[in-house]
């Protein structure tokens, strides 16, 4: 499936047969079609529906189904995936996903609602569902993994003025801001974290289980990251008060990610096109699809 912008996902919307030949064409890169209910090893067959239209005349289902040889049983092309069990067309899916990509300060579920015309318990199912995916591998592995791996670090303060909350019931914390910490393969993939402080002996204890031990480490001059070679394959700093390149030493992409974190809670989108986030995402959802589809659920985010 080839996205490079919002008009090769806007046709989705419009032909869900297309929405589901990109899925499946996700799903199995190499038109070899497996069954995702058993182990498979004999050959998989496509079926078709028809039913009958307005005007009388029959209508071939664009849902993409099989029978698997093997265990006799028939699945689609969103079987044990996030997409089960939702009476909600792919081409919306595929919307929704890039619309969380691509905003800068997110999406909420009545944005959705309004946008694909669903109701907003459709909606909010559907930002569960894609979140938690985006809590499992591939998305949730380390940073840094490929060769010559480079990860920029940096921590920031995010929050609001004081004076601009006018609530009655405004608390103390007002005004307060949060402190979070950003790291960015080069790559792609973003991960930020909300921490209590920026100390040293907390940034380092949280950037070591995040980032391969094989990854070059990018930061600026701030002392917390000071030792941070010890722990990876090398660590090179930038001074920002003299410059912000030396030769191939940059701390720049990681700088102008963090300028659009609207909040503590939400995560930072690097310069890298919003197409390259939902690829990335994109592609964990077959993978996380059963485990986020149990948890929406179940109501563990309710």
């Amino acid at each position: 499936m080839d996205i490079n912008g919002i008009t090769d996902i806007a046709r989705f919307l419009t032909d869900e047969a297309a929405a589901q030949q990109a899925l499946a064409d996700l799903r199995w890169p190499d038109g070899n079609v497996t069954c995702p209910l058993c182990e498979g090893g004999k050959k998989v067959y496509e079926v078709t529906y028809t039913r009958k239209g307005k005007d009388g005349s029959e209508v071939t289902s664009v849902r993409k189904q099989w029978k698997c040889g093997a265990c006799r049983k028939k699945f689609s092309v969103t079987s044990k995936s996030i997409f089960e069990g939702a009476h909600i067309p792919v081409g919306k899916w595929i919307y929704a996903i890039f619309m969380m990509c691509s905003s800068k300060k997110g999406v909420s579920a009545n944005q959705l609602s309004r946008e694909l015309n669903l109701t907003y318990k459709s909606a909010w199912f559907m930002c569960h569902r894609v979140r938690e995916a985006m809590l499992q591998e591939p998305l949730a592995g380390l940073l840094g993994t490929g060769p010559d791996a480079i990860v920029e670090l940096d921590e920031t303060y995010i929050g609001g003025k004081k004076k601009n909350n006018r609530h009655k019931d405004r608390t103390a914390a007002a005004g307060k801001k949060t402190a979070v910490m950003t790291l960015i393969d080069r790559e792609g993939d973003v991960k930020t974290v909300k921490v209590p402080n920026v100390r040293k002996g907390l940034l380092q204890a949280l950037a070591r289980p995040i980032v391969d031990q094989s990854a070059t480490i990018m930061t600026d001059a701030h002392l917390s990251y000071t030792g941070l070679s010890e722990h990876f394959h090398g660590h090179h700093t930038v001074d920002h008060s003299k410059t912000f390149v030396r030769g191939v030493i940059m701390h720049t992409t990681l700088r102008r990610a963090i300028t659009v974190c609207s909040s503590a809670a939400s995560s930072a989108r690097s310069t890298i096109s919003a197409t390259s986030t939902f690829r990335a995402i994109w592609r964990s959802l077959i993978v996380a699809g059963t485990h986020a589809r149990i948890v929406t659920e179940t109501g563990l985010y309710a």
